[in-house]
């Protein structure tokens, strides 16, 4: 082939040295008949012509995926920049452009629309777009995706689609075969003198067997790549140049090829693939051992006598095995079998480096078709950054090796950070009748030859014939609308007639049901359907019938509570019907009289199982919880409204599941009260009726029966309440687009997403409000910046904005947040709890009133503000979850609650919900989308702690108690129709070899009390619980102090040993540190605070200060103990938070584990454990951010804002339940100083200022009158009780310090009375004034001591005790009082 004219330009270009020569000289060489040619282009330039023609496709396919071209119109524009269209214009006859066709269409717009059209077709045709002939429009493929990552062109797809489809089973020959076919090595020549050298090659060094002759490309390829992996000699220039050209290419072709069959489902290639990619990576093949990654470090004779002599067994590969059968060996065993006797631990060491990977899996059916695993991958390996370096990729995948089929594949990466943690995954696999006898998960390291591992998992116990009863729906009838006269009562329709004239077809349909009997209702029925008149017609029929009733809503989120409070508080609360609605959350609380007196409660989930538990009136002997207050009105409840009852399959679900089967215990307990009580004739008043909301069930027969519904007789009576409507009964249709986009990694997946999130917006909602889901707050600003550089780059660049500039520039200025300034003047809100409460109510009135045209929210806005839309987009179907430290899908009724705010009841004839997921997730979402999971039970996740509480409240006395109890619960009912979910199956194959294909009553019955065993002995371990055997099997249960304070203060099971450890390692620090009492100090007059009466008893008053550095060391250890409690497992460490962490613990006063306040030991030591993984753990930051609010640090980001907000809202909690816990063991040495330490704490969470050790204020207004001290003689011994009798008089007009928050709970006082020596506690005692206001308030206290303790450790003349009086709501105002033990009066 000729030189072209421009190589031959550029090598006469080099004659001519531009220092030394005034021209240069050059001489062209070559024959006759191309001398003219050359002369002719030497002297008349041409122009250069492009030839982006023949590559056209595969520069199409690129912008296809890289989401530039959408369809053909796009593409003819994105032509158009290019220089084929220049040229084209230029020199249309060289391009095909006739002078007709130029003359019609001078713009050749028409020709670029045949390029483009021709290669849409032809990549349609090869699998790698999907293009619609129709519409124009172009969609990646998987096929195009890989091409396009791997730089594979089109004709090379076409050959694979082809030879790969031929193949059922192909073998490693068929492979390489099929990847040496590719056109990326058709200019592999074959020359005739290298023939014989190739021969040789592949007699001598190709394992694999060649399927083509060397004389063709794709033969000597072949030979040359099998040479190069077996590291052959090579002694041709033009052998060894060819070499090189494939050995750089083979390995992006295989892995094209392996990504190619992996999302084909082709298990067995993908595997194949894989391996040949990583022996071309690293020369060495996959039946080779992989020790051969250590050749700079082992001996050769090391892996060659480790090796199969048997080369490329069809069978699999045991090289991996055999090298990890070293470890159980002795070292100088290994040595002997490897021939290097000085070297076994050498070699065993480098074994252990191999990345293996300890793969736990356990089945738990969902449908007759699905099956959920649970999959535990622990890495169990020695990490060396030499060779492992940051990261350790894997692949995995399940398969099933009778249809040769993968059914799900992940890439997962192992850190050197996160090294040995282990890492969780939850997949939802399908299974086809018959059920398959197993399946495999295969896991396979993306980088290391040979280390692979198959691991079977068994169908053998699983049971899916409890799962194939159908879906129960009920149908929407055609009826007329009921008017809201149909309430009969005035005072009940002016609640509607503002807002509606008659009620919706659902409304309608359960009115009689609701209004007019006391049926317990389960409705299911999608969002938007209006469930909350549903709940209210509950209500009004409650009230109606027992005035002095009380109902109880649940929400599942605080949010929602809050809105639903808001609401009601208008409706409900206002005239006519001033009904007293309450909120009871995490952050309100309100006193037993309060509760006795109102109409509804709103709750969440938890704030009423733990007032709940208090029904028998069970009650602390500290300041009591709020369970003790639950007595009277928790057996008034009349009516119990679970809504989101659906999310009982979700992780809060187990305290739903408590709630409702302790409120059918109730029931049934005061109707068999009350039945004893009953004049004969009179009837039973009714139980507490259940109502539960939800959007529609798979599952609603085995819920209506447990909240009460008859579901299984039959006649009129039989599933009365029940109304499972399908999901496409809604007010407004709604139209759901489901989009998939490629990525494996998040953050530039949801990138991609933000151009067609604004082409969706201005298709299908250019007018009306849109709103749009994401994950986190950093993604709602992302997303908005997006969407504004969008619409900038068109004609209006405020397409969303609908009011005056003026107007909402106004609005800007008076906004906190200043992205949300910005993005606000464009027509976008932003909603997430990163924003003050003041800027979210004025994004959500802007977008009401229709000011701005796109709101994007965090995906709790989706049940907490009721705000519709005509568009929904749900932008990503995953968020971070902080307890895994990854990303995790959304439960799919998650995404049913977005999707329900599109469409507008009172405006749309339709909604539009988009769906935008991960490629992988697309089908999933398809299928289950309006084909729901069954809700499972989650109570065994929760057991522990529900055992415990019944236990603590006395419902559970005994083992067979708790089984009866278990009875009850959903939980029971689910294991009878899946046991194979909760393990039953297992439990039971485990005691009897054979098993039936039905379990017996016998055999759950012996699983419920294998369940209460397991719970017992882990309760039991915790301390929670005392089990004593009774004759026969069962069990007398009873619950001990902690498990008392597990229940009372709603903790997990674990917490309160935790919590006594830390306070017994504390009192023995005291005891040894803490200052003697003294008489000196900071003296104060007797009179001051003491009346007359009073100074004879007082020997000394001194102020109380905490200024010993022992009491700044006990108040920040009292938090590191609470930061360390398994209440702060989940809270969330992002991610790079760590160094966040480090940065912060750096300028706080005690450091990250109090290193910087154990001034009298030694500083601590480095363990060897990396700073930064300390930093990662949740507790240390749970620590950091309490020690940040107490000494009002700034904190770096605004998400430890709300992180710190829900870490100090649980400190009040957990503080009383360790001073409960601390109880238990309050005589031994230094508990007086623990005692003392609490309200400083107290104090610390209720100063308005930072915390300062010593601080001193005034204590005007703070007296104490009447102190008397007594004692009397215990019945039947020689010991004698002593008693402390005073009143505390507060005057809220002389004390300054006040703190509006505690203002709303009252000022509390503690006292606590103690040895003058040994810091023994006597007794700890505390007044509340809830009306601290009124000006002058007094309370009267007794104290009860031991008098022989105070006397034996009473000082020099046994005759004196220390009371200290500390107020929990200012520091500086506290003091201590010395006070004689000598009787006025004997008895």
């Amino acid at each position: 082939v000729d030189l072209s004219i421009l190589d031959v330009q550029q090598i006469f270009g080099r004659a001519g040295r531009p220092q030394f020569d005034t021209s240069g000289d050059a001489t062209l060489i070559t024959s006759h008949d191309a001398m003219a040619r050359y002369l002719d282009k030497l002297v008349r330039s041409t122009p250069i012509e492009s030839n982006f023609i023949k590559q056209l496709a595969d520069h199409m396919n690129a912008e296809v995926v890289g989401g530039t071209v959408t369809n053909i119109q796009e593409a003819i524009e994105w032509l158009r920049y290019t220089y084929l269209h220049v040229r084209m214009c230029r020199n249309p006859l060289a391009y095909g452009v006739g002078a007709s066709q130029l003359e019609t269409d001078p713009t050749l717009r028409g020709r670029c629309e045949e390029l483009i059209t021709e290669a849409a077709r032809l990549l349609d045709e090869r699998k790698m777009v999907r293009y619609n002939q129709q519409s124009g429009n172009l969609a990646v493929t998987n096929f195009g995706r890989v091409a396009s990552h791997f730089y594979i062109r089109n004709q090379s797809v076409a050959t694979f689609n082809e030879m790969i489809g031929k193949r059922k089973s192909p073998t490693d020959a068929d492979l390489c075969h099929i990847m040496c076919c590719a056109d990326e090595f058709e200019n592999i020549r074959v020359r005739a003198e290298e023939l014989d050298e190739v021969d040789r090659i592949k007699k001598e060094t190709c394992p694999i067997k060649t399927l083509a002759p060397v004389e063709e490309f794709s033969g000597k390829c072949n030979v040359l790549l099998q040479a190069y992996i077996s590291r052959a000699r090579v002694n041709s220039f033009t052998l060894i140049s060819d070499t090189n050209y494939i050995a750089s290419n083979a390995g992006r072709v295989a892995r094209a090829l392996f990504e190619m069959c992996l999302k084909n489902g082709r298990a067995s290639a993908a595997l194949k693939f894989l391996r040949l990619a990583k022996s071309i990576d690293h020369r060495i093949w996959w039946f080779q051992s992989p020790l051969r990654h250590f050749e700079s470090e082992l001996k050769k004779n090391v892996y060659v006598a480790l090796e199969d002599q048997k080369v490329a067994s069809e069978d699999g590969y045991s090289t991996l095995d055999r090298a990890i059968s070293l470890l159980d060996m002795e070292p100088n065993e290994v040595g002997q079998l490897c021939h290097c006797f000085r070297d076994g631990e050498l070699i065993q060491k480098f074994v252990r480096f191999l990345p293996r990977v300890e793969v736990t899996c356990t089945v738990h059916p969902i449908t007759k078709g699905t099956l959920r695993f649970h999959i535990q991958l622990d890495p169990i390996f020695d990490w060396s950054g030499r060779f492992h370096g940051g990261a350790e990729g894997f692949w995995l995948w399940v398969e099933d090796c009778d249809n040769d089929r993968t059914y799900h594949n992940e890439y997962i990466l192992f850190s050197r950070r996160n090294h040995p943690e282990s890492t969780a995954l939850e997949l939802v696999i399908p299974v086809f009748d018959p059920l398959p006898q197993q399946y495999f998960i295969r896991i396979v390291s993306d980088s290391w030859v040979g280390c692979e591992a198959l691991i079977p998992v068994s169908f053998r116990h699983i049971l899916l014939d409890g799962l194939s009863s159908p879906t129960y729906h009920t149908s929407l009838f055609d009826l007329t609308p009921l008017p809201i006269k149909a309430l009969s009562d005035p005072d009940y329709e002016q609640l509607y007639e503002r807002r509606f004239d008659v009620f919706n077809p659902i409304q309608t349909q359960l009115f009689h049901i609701l209004y007019h009997s006391d049926s317990p209702v389960l409705l299911g029925a999608p969002t938007g359907s209006g469930k909350t008149t549903v709940a209210e017609l509950a209500l009004l029929r409650m009230k109606k019938i027992n005035p002095k009733g009380k109902c109880v809503y649940i929400a599942p989120l605080k949010s929602l509570a809050r809105e639903r409070l808001n609401e009601w508080r208008k409706r409900l609360g206002s005239s006519p019907l001033k009904w007293k609605v309450l909120e009871l959350s995490g952050d309100t609380s309100h006193d037993t009289h309060t509760l006795n007196n109102s109409d509804v409660l709103i709750c969440t989930p938890e704030k009423w199982d733990l007032i709940s538990r208090g029904w028998r009136g069970v009650s602390s002997d500290l300041n009591s919880s709020s369970a003790s207050n639950g007595k009277k009105f928790v057996r008034e409840v009349g009516l119990l409204i679970i809504d989101e009852i659906h999310l009982l399959g979700e992780e809060r679900g187990a305290v739903l599941e408590a709630i409702v089967s302790r409120t059918r215990f109730i029931s049934r307990y005061v109707k068999a009260e009350q039945q004893n009580d009953l004049k004969q004739g009179e009837k039973l008043p009714e139980m507490t009726r259940i109502m539960g909301l939800s959007t529609a069930l798979a599952n609603p027969y085995d819920l209506a029966d447990w909240i009460g519904i008859d579901t299984v007789g039959y006649g009129v009576e039989a599933k009365r309440g029940l109304y499972n409507f399908r999901p496409s009964v809604r007010p407004v249709p709604m139209v759901v687009h489901i989009q998939g986009f490629p990525g494996r990694h998040y953050c530039p997946r949801m990138a991609t997403m933000n151009k067609p999130c604004y082409a969706a917006i201005k298709d299908l909602s250019p007018t009306k409000p849109a709103m749009i889901f994401v994950a986190s707050r950093r993604q709602t600003r992302l997303t908005a910046l997006d969407l504004i550089s969008y619409a900038a780059a068109e004609e209006n660049p405020r397409p969303f904005l609908h009011c005056d500039d003026d107007y909402i520039e106004a609005v800007a200025e008076t906004l906190n947040d200043k992205v949300l300034r910005h993005t606000i003047s464009f027509g976008i809100g932003l909603h997430h709890a990163g924003l003050t409460s003041r800027d979210r109510e004025k994004v959500e009135t802007l977008y009401l009133e229709g000011h701005i045209q796109v709101l994007i929210a965090t995906a709790t806005l989706a049940w907490g503000v009721n705000l519709p839309a005509h568009l929904v987009i749900v932008k990503g179907t995953e968020f971070f979850d902080g307890k895994l430290s990854r990303y995790v899908d959304y439960p799919v009724t998650d995404v049913l609650q977005m999707m329900g705010r599109a469409g507008r009841p009172q405006f749309d004839k339709e909604g539009v919900a988009v769906i935008m997921c991960e490629e992988s997730k697309k089908n999933f979402l398809k299928k289950f989308l309006y084909e729901p999971f069954p809700v499972e039970s989650c109570l065994g996740e929760r057991m522990c702690e529900t055992i415990n509480a019944e236990v603590s409240i006395g419902t559970i006395n005994s083992f067979s108690d708790a089984i009866g109890y278990l009875r009850w619960t959903f939980y029971a009912r689910r294991v009878k129709l899946n046991p194979s979910y909760y393990g039953a199956t297992d439990f039971i194959a485990g005691e009897n070899d054979s098993m039936n294909k039905i379990l017996s009553d016998e055999d759950i019955e012996s699983f419920f009390l294998h369940v209460v065993e397991e719970t017992m002995d882990k309760l039991k371990e915790h301390n929670c619980v005392t089990v004593n055997k009774t004759e026969g099997t069962d069990c007398i249960v009873e619950a001990t102090p902690l498990g008392r304070a597990a229940s009372n203060f709603y903790l997990n099971h674990q917490t309160p040993k935790q919590m006594r450890q830390g306070t017994r390692s504390l009192k023995s620090i005291l005891a040894q540190h803490a200052p003697e009492v003294k008489s000196g100090g900071r003296s104060i007059e007797k009179n001051s605070i003491f009346d007359e009466k009073c100074v004879q008893r007082v020997n000394s008053i001194t102020r109380f200060s905490p200024e010993h550095e022992i009491y700044t060391f006990a108040v920040a250890k009292i938090l590191y103990e609470l930061s360390f409690t398994h209440e702060f497992n989940e809270l969330p460490v992002r991610h790079n938070e760590e160094d966040l962490n480090l940065e912060l613990s750096k300028s706080l006063p005690w450091g990250h584990d109090l290193s910087k306040v154990t001034w009298w030991t030694k500083k601590k030591t480095s363990s060897g454990k990396n700073m930064l993984d300390i930093m990662l753990d949740p507790h240390t930051k749970c620590f950091l951010l309490l020690q940040a609010f107490c000494f009002k640090t700034n904190l770096p980001i605004s998400d430890y804002i709300n992180d710190m907000r829900s870490v100090v809202e649980q400190i009040p909690r957990l503080l009383a339940a360790m001073q409960y816990v601390a109880l238990e063991d309050k005589a031994s040495a230094g508990s007086f100083d623990l005692f003392s330490c609490f309200p400083i704490v107290r104090q610390l969470f209720s100063a308005a200022s930072a915390w300062s050790a010593g601080s001193v204020d005034s204590l005007n207004g703070m007296k104490v009158l009447n102190l008397t001290v007594d004692k009397e003689l215990k019945k039947a011994s020689n010991f004698h009780n002593g008693f402390i009798d005073l009143e505390y008089q507060l005057d809220s007009s002389e004390i300054k310090t006040f703190n509006s928050k505690i203002e709303k709970g009252g000022l509390s006082v503690s006292f606590v009375l103690g040895t003058m020596t040994g810091g023994y506690l006597l007794n700890q005692s505390s007044l509340t004034f809830p009306d601290a206001k009124k000006g002058k308030v007094s309370k009267k206290l007794r104290i009860d001591f031991d008098w022989n303790s105070a006397e034996v450790n009473g000082g020099p003349d046994n005759a004196l005790v220390l009371l200290r009086v500390l107020h929990d709501f200012a520091s500086g105002k506290d003091f201590e009082v010395v006070i004689s033990l000598k009787p006025s009066t004997q008895k």
